[in-house]
């Protein structure tokens, strides 16, 4: 039975019960009054992803402390040659700045798009995929170099056998996350530069116009993946 309600300040009639909300639903309204639809789901799949990592970084923190095998020194697996001398975490240091820095380049590129500066939003952006592609090779190049000194995911030269399968689970799976939003972050800015969002033009694959707000739910992702890397470079390389 439909009853009168206040709506935005003017009465109307909404049904009770669960046929008030599947009406709700089905109106085109949206469930999140402050936030739109897609900074809701964003913010939803991101929640999800910090327990996915969270269940990863424990599992990791589990095996360390409980294998009776001495733990690598990360100071040492993970130290270059240089000069004729080992240098300590020096190529985890330059990756940790290169990501951090394309944060703050994503949150200038969010703050020209809500501007409407169409040219410097696009051009932030590349530069924030650049430097995320930067440092995908550098972990890349990582990789490698362990792989190379006898790392594997059941096996290594230093200590503990559990050290490769945690390396490679947590640092792939964060560098899937960093490749999926390079590619986005240049889909996005392909979008913007060519005025997709001035326009409003509607998407390949949606019917729903596009707008500048994508830009900042591109950034809450990255946001994301630039904080997850800070308690990975806490937690494994640090400690």
């Amino acid at each position: 039975m439909a009853h009168p309600v206040q709506t935005h300040g003017e009465p109307g009639l909404r049904l009770a019960g669960l046929r008030g909300v599947a009406a709700d639903f089905s109106s085109d309204q949206r469930a999140f009054k402050t936030a739109s639809w897609g900074k809701a789901m964003m913010w939803i799949f991101l929640l999800s992803d910090t327990f996915v990592f969270g269940c990863f970084l424990i599992a990791y923190m589990t095996a360390r402390m409980s294998t009776p095998v001495p733990w690598p020194n990360p100071s040492e697996v993970f130290a270059l040659h240089i000069g004729g001398q080992d240098v300590p975490l020096i190529l985890i240091a330059i990756m940790t700045f290169v990501l951090i820095s394309s944060s703050g380049t994503m949150a200038m590129a969010v703050n020209f798009g809500y501007r409407r500066e169409r040219r410097m939003t696009a051009v932030l952006m590349l530069l924030t995929a650049l430097l995320g592609a930067t440092f995908v090779g550098m972990q890349a190049f990582e990789w490698t170099k362990l792989i190379t000194e006898g790392v594997r995911p059941w096996e290594n030269p230093w200590g503990a056998a559990q050290f490769g399968s945690t390396f490679f689970m947590i640092t792939g799976f964060h560098g899937t996350h960093v490749t999926i939003g390079v590619i986005f972050l240049l889909i996005i800015a392909r979008k913007v530069w060519r005025g997709d969002f001035d326009v409003e033009r509607r998407g390949f694959f949606t019917s729903r116009k596009g707008r500048y707000e994508a830009v900042e739910i591109m950034g809450l992702y990255w946001h994301f993946v630039d904080l997850v890397w800070v308690f990975i470079f806490a937690f494994f390389y640090l400690w």
